[in-house]
Formats: structure tokens, sequence, C-alpha cells
């Protein structure tokens, strides 16, 4: 092997890396907003099950919105793992296609399209989410003054 094409091999393999990061960050932010709406559902039920429940079908139906919060936010994160797969697959390919398989760049593009097109997909999800959050708050007016 040479030095040369190791180095190169390096370059166009740090590219993707900062793709990586930024689905590192994101899976972050996701698992915060699951732990939360975990939190918030433990937190109901323990209400539902002590009786204190100031109104049980508005918990029922809260209860039922972060779930499917939780669905989507774990859709998210599985496109996202999906996604890191395959950027990790591109990067790998770019460093083996300039240093030891001279034609396995034709797996590139497949690869990493496949996994922006799984971060668009997951940021779809992302958003989705985001939209359902804010759908379930009910902001309460203050009462009419007399």
């Amino acid at each position: 092997m040479e030095t040369a094409a190791i180095s190169h091999g390096i370059q166009l393999a740090v590219a993707p890396v900062f793709m990586l990061s930024a689905v590192a960050a994101l899976i972050g932010a996701l698992a915060t907003r699951l732990s939360r709406i975990i939190d918030r559902a433990r937190h109901i039920e323990d209400l539902l099950a002590a009786g204190s429940a100031p109104n049980p079908a508005a918990a029922y139906w809260e209860l039922n919105r972060l779930r499917l919060r939780g669905r989507v936010v774990n859709w998210s994160v599985g496109l996202l793992v999906v996604c890191a797969m395959l950027i990790g697959t591109t990067v790998m390919t770019l460093f083996l296609g300039e240093t030891l398989v001279p034609h396995s760049e034709r797996l590139v593009p497949w690869s990493f399209l496949s996994g922006i097109s799984s971060f668009v997909l997951a940021l779809m999800c992302f958003l989705a989410e985001t939209l359902l959050a804010t759908h379930t708050l009910r902001f309460a007016e203050p009462p009419a003054r007399k």
C-alpha cells in the first residue's frame, strides 16, 4: 500500500464523517425527547393508578398521544441508525476503494444517497413528532373579566 493512496483515502472518508456528527446530535436530541415523553406518561399513569387524575378521559387521551409520539420518535431514531450505518459503509468503501479494492467506488453513491434518504425520512419523523407535541398543548385562555 502506498502512503499517498492511504492519505487520499482518509481525505475522501473524512467528509461523510461530518454527516455522522449531525446524525449523532439528532439522536441525542431525540433521546431527550423520548425520555420526556416517557416521564410524562409515567406521571399520568401514576395519577390514574392513584385515582387522583382530575379528568381520567383527558389523561387517557394524552397517554394515547404520548404513545404515538413515542412511536414516531422511535422510527426517527431507527432511521438515523440506518443512516449512520450507511454513512459508515460509505466511509469504509471510500477508504478501501483508495487502498485495497479498486472498483468498490460503485457502492459509494448508493450507500451515501441511501444514508441521506434515511436522514431526510428521520427529519420528517422528527417534524411529525414536534407537530404532535405542539398539537397536544392546550393553551388556556384567562377567564373573562366581569
